[in-house]
């Protein structure tokens, strides 16, 4: 299982990677909580949804304009030294995030820094996903190193948000961006200590918009895959970005004695552990046979979870018996979430036509990530404007997504026989079926990449 660690630039990137990833999802975790706490020592507890929905927006909407062009141009230039430059920059964030917090620092510069972070990211994610090839040098050890990439997300986003709750809660938010600033060191000093082949020119022949013309009219023309990515768009822009928004809100109701930010570090450590053993499950898997029927089921779970969710943060309590189950129905959710988004990875990446694949998977980024603002700012206004704002807006909100998810994910299922038909011969002609190991480690890989 650990094969692709005899390389050595896969050493320098992998340990690289895993303290990045976690400073990660220490700031993520304090920024979230951070706005929750400006907005209620601000006398705007019962508008802090819309607080934490604006950040979430900023975050993440770089990626909704930049991804469909950013595989293109990332196809044209030296990685290493894009990577390199994205690092240096999320380090300035970072830092500038830290030197506010120590000072002082206002809601507006939380949201101008979250923007940056999000123009940082729309070039990063993509970048490192195709990096990782360049780094592996026996071609056969890939989709273990895709697997371990997985595997190390996955452990980052288990241990950052626990180690969060407990530093807010001591030493406070501006602990966990200084801890990220430094982070990201050590992934530049990997980047600058790795020793690589240069890679040959790619031939450019036709302008980025004619590229993106007919990426676009393959993945819309394609049955199988719009219907996928439409699903996928649907769940990124319902539950996803509901809960991530308005999750300090729950964290809060379901702590006591002032621990809102222990109990949204456990929270989201707890989501993390269900996605890594549903990563490690989907790595296993032998066969792409079936896995329409697990995409719909595991979205109609990750909905329902999350709905259940929100049931126990509107019944709230102190006691800690409430904290504890959230945490167990958040870990289903987690399982079920990368789950779904996993599989539809792997379907969308194996059907694909491979002189299109780059391009494809930019329109799956908008689908998993890019609609995410969206979700975010609609879920944090609603909670507060139409939903009577508090966790009680924030349960209802999370209700109302949970039903629309659910309801697409039933549209997708009644769909799986006419979509066998048309996706059948296509593996028979790509001989896919004897690859599907390797395509789904990779889609499990690449899931979680956009995610960070």
């Amino acid at each position: 299982m650990l094969r692709a660690l005899r390389g050595r630039n896969y050493q320098l990137f992998f340990g690289g990677q895993l303290i990045s990833l976690i400073g990660n999802f220490l700031t993520a975790t304090a920024m979230a909580w951070m706005v929750f706490r400006l907005a209620t020592e601000a006398g705007h507890h019962q508008q802090a949804g819309r607080w934490l929905g604006v950040v979430g927006f900023a975050t993440q909407f770089p990626l909704f304009l930049i991804a469909p062009f950013a595989g293109v141009w990332i196809d044209r230039i030296d990685r290493r030294r894009l990577l390199v430059l994205t690092q240096a920059l999320a380090t300035v964030q970072s830092l500038s995030l830290a030197a506010l917090a120590f000072t002082h620092i206002e809601y507006w510069q939380v949201v101008a820094l979250a923007a940056f972070q999000g123009l940082i990211n729309a070039f990063d994610i993509p970048a490192r996903q195709a990096f990782l090839v360049q780094i592996v040098a026996d071609r056969e050890d890939l989709p273990n190193a895709i697997a371990l990439n997985s595997s190390m997300v996955h452990a980052a986003r288990l241990i950052g948000p626990a180690a969060a709750g407990f530093l807010i809660y001591y030493f406070g938010e501006k602990v966990c961006f200084l801890i990220d600033g430094i982070s990201y060191l050590a992934v530049i000093a990997a980047l600058l200590a790795m020793r690589l082949a240069p890679m040959p020119p790619r031939p450019i022949s036709r302008g980025i918009l004619a590229e993106l013309t007919e990426g676009a009219r393959y993945v819309w023309g394609f049955t199988p895959i719009r219907a996928v990515l439409m699903l996928m768009a649907t769940v990124s822009l319902t539950v996803t970005p509901a809960f991530l928004t308005l999750a300090p809100i729950f964290a809060d109701a379901l702590s006591g004695q002032g621990r809102g930010s222990q109990a949204l570090g456990w929270i989201m450590a707890s989501s993390g552990l269900g996605a890594l053993i549903g990563a490690i499950r989907l790595a296993r898997r032998r066969s792409v046979l079936g896995l329409g029927r697990v995409i719909a089921g595991a979205a109609i779970s990750y909905s329902i979870a999350l709905a259940l969710f929100g049931v126990l943060g509107a019944i709230g309590g102190s006691g800690g018996l409430m904290l504890i189950l959230a945490m167990v129905v958040i870990g289903i959710s987690g399982y079920a979430m990368i789950t779904t988004f996993a599989s539809a990875n792997t379907v969308i990446q194996t059907l694909s036509d491979d002189d299109k694949r780059g391009r494809v998977m930019s329109f799956f980024s908008m689908a998993f990530m890019g609609m995410t603002p969206f979700g975010a700012l609609l879920a944090g206004y609603a909670a507060d404007k139409w939903m009577g704002g508090g966790v009680v807006g924030s349960s209802r909100v999370l209700w109302i997504c949970a039903a629309i998810a659910v309801g697409s994910a039933a549209m997708f299922a009644a769909q799986l026989p006419a979509l066998r038909a048309i996706v059948r011969p296509v593996y028979v002609r790509k001989g896919i079926i004897r690859e599907v190991a390797r395509g789904i480690q990779t889609a499990t890989s690449a899931v979680e990449g956009q995610r960070d």
